[in-house]
This record gives structure tokens, C-alpha cells and sequence, in this order.
């Protein structure tokens, strides 16, 4: 209760917010996923059950759920899998390193950074899918095509939370460390790196999405493995059932990929206050 007298008003305790969030554990989110899901899917299997949604056109989870199963029972999902990760993990993590190193290195010089922030906005401008079919020119219908149009979607992401990670990092802080004798290399290990983690994380997450769709995207338009040859080959048949066992495949799996990046992340950040 307020201080005041006549004032009815209820101030809520420092700890409720706290409390609020506990009651959020990991278990009741997670069993609150599960259950959206399985609602969403027992939607769409009715609705076209009732023949509200054509079969044809939305297919049904109980027919995409088979395909996938018979895939994996037939052993042919694995080698197209194995190709699609391969790609993005190399356009993710060639695309990550450019992009921090980049984003690093201009946001230490602002002279540079201003040289050629139009040249870099001017790329980030240029539409990937453009570029896809010149990379499959250059590169060929091999993996390596694919990496490439990977690598353009993820080094900008990277870039920009890096070099706005780096520019957020304390300038109090900074001119601390320096004036107890830092050298360069300390200041970017123990203040500008711990400061550009959390932006750098947070834009993984998504880059990794991205490294999944250029790599994909790189397959439909011209492969001879990979998921995204699947969901083509599919497509040219009209197989509905296929094109979205294939899209259900790639979800799962960035699922997974994205919750190891998450724990990752919380073990490096540990010593961060919640």
C-alpha cells in the first residue's frame, strides 16, 4: 500500500516481476509449444478431412508425416540432408567470418566505415536471388554455388550487429581499460568482444536461417542433391505431399541447429546478469 493516506492504490512488491517470470518455466513453455502445434495440425487434417481445403493444393500432415517417414525408412532423405547442412554450415560459417571480421575492423576505424558505407549498403541492396543463377555460372551446380549465395545472406547480417555491437560498447568503460594501460589487444578481448557476443548471438540465430535458405534456394534453381532438389523434383510433379514434407525437414532441423546456437550462447554468456 501507498504511504499516503486515502490512496488506495496497490504498489506491486520488487520481487512480483520476478515472480511473474518464474512461473514461465522451461517445461510449461515448451508443453505450451507442443500443444499450439498439435492444435494447428489437427486443424489443418480436419479441415481438409471436411474438404474445406483442397488435398491437392495443402496436402495433409498425416500424408506428409509418411513421407518423411518413408524417406527416412528408405534411407534416401540422409544423403540430401547431408549435402543441404554441409552447404550451410560452410556459408554460415564462412559468412560469419567475414562478416565479424569486417564489422570488427570498421567499427575500430571510423575514417574507413564512412569511406565505404555506401559501397556496403549499395551490396546489401542488391537482391540475392539475382545472384543465384550467376554463382551457379561461375561455380557450377556444385556445393560450392550454393555456399556462395549462403555467404551473401549471412556476412551482412553479421556485419551489421557486429559493428553495431562494437559501437554500443561502453565509452566510459573503454577509456577505464585504456587508462589503466591496456593494450589494443586486451581492449578488444575483455571489453569489445564480451560487449558484441550478445549482438553477435542474436544475429547468428537468424543468420543461421539464412545460410538454410541460400543454400536451399541455390538447389532449387540448379542441383542435383539436396533438400532443395527435392522440393524442385516435387514440384515438377505436382506433388504437393512432397514440397512440404521437404519445407517440414528443413524446419525441424533449424529447430534443433537453433536450440544447440541457444545453449551455446547462454554457456558463453554466463557470466552476463540475467
Amino acid at each position: 500500500m501507498s504511504g499516503r493516506r486515502g490512496d488506495d492504490r496497490v504498489v506491486p512488491s520488487r520481487g512480483a516481476p520476478a515472480r511473474a517470470a518464474s512461473v514461465a518455466t522451461p517445461a510449461k513453455v515448451l508443453t505450451w509449444q507442443i500443444a499450439v502445434g498439435v492444435v494447428l495440425l489437427a486443424v489443418w487434417q480436419t479441415l481438409v478431412s471436411l474438404k474445406i481445403l483442397d488435398a491437392f493444393f495443402v496436402s495433409r500432415p498425416s500424408d506428409i508425416l509418411q513421407r518423411v517417414a518413408r524417406w527416412i525408412l528408405a534411407g534416401t532423405l540422409w544423403g540430401h540432408l547431408a549435402v543441404t547442412l554441409e552447404e550451410s554450415l560452410l556459408g554460415l560459417l564462412a559468412g560469419a567470418a567475414l562478416g565479424i571480421s569486417l564489422g570488427f575492423a570498421l567499427a575500430r576505424a571510423t575514417f574507413l566505415a564512412r569511406v565505404f558505407d555506401p559501397y556496403i549498403k549499395m551490396l546489401n541492396a542488391v537482391p540475392r536471388v539475382v545472384l543465384a543463377p550467376l554463382f551457379l555460372l561461375w561455380f557450377g551446380l556444385g556445393i560450392w554455388s550454393k555456399v556462395a549465395l549462403a555467404v551473401t545472406l549471412v556476412f551482412f547480417v553479421m556485419f551489421f550487429n557486429t559493428f553495431q555491437g562494437v559501437r554500443d560498447a561502453d565509452r566510459v568503460l573503454i577509456d577505464n581499460v585504456r587508462m589503466l594501460g591496456a593494450s589494443e589487444r586486451q581492449l578488444v578481448r575483455h571489453v569489445l568482444v564480451p560487449s558484441a557476443l550478445t549482438w553477435i548471438f542474436s544475429s547468428l540465430q537468424t543468420s543461421l536461417g539464412f545460410a538454410m535458405v541460400g543454400a536451399v534456394v541455390g538447389e532449387y534453381l540448379g542441383a542435383t542433391r539436396g533438400l532443395g532438389y527435392v522440393i524442385s523434383q516435387a514440384e515438377g510433379t505436382f506433388d504437393t505431399t512432397g514440397v512440404f514434407a521437404g519445407m517440414t525437414v528443413l524446419g525441424v532441423v533449424v529447430v534443433i541447429v537453433s536450440a544447440a546456437v541457444t545453449r551455446l550462447e547462454r554457456w558463453l554468456l554466463r557470466w552476463k546478469s540475467e
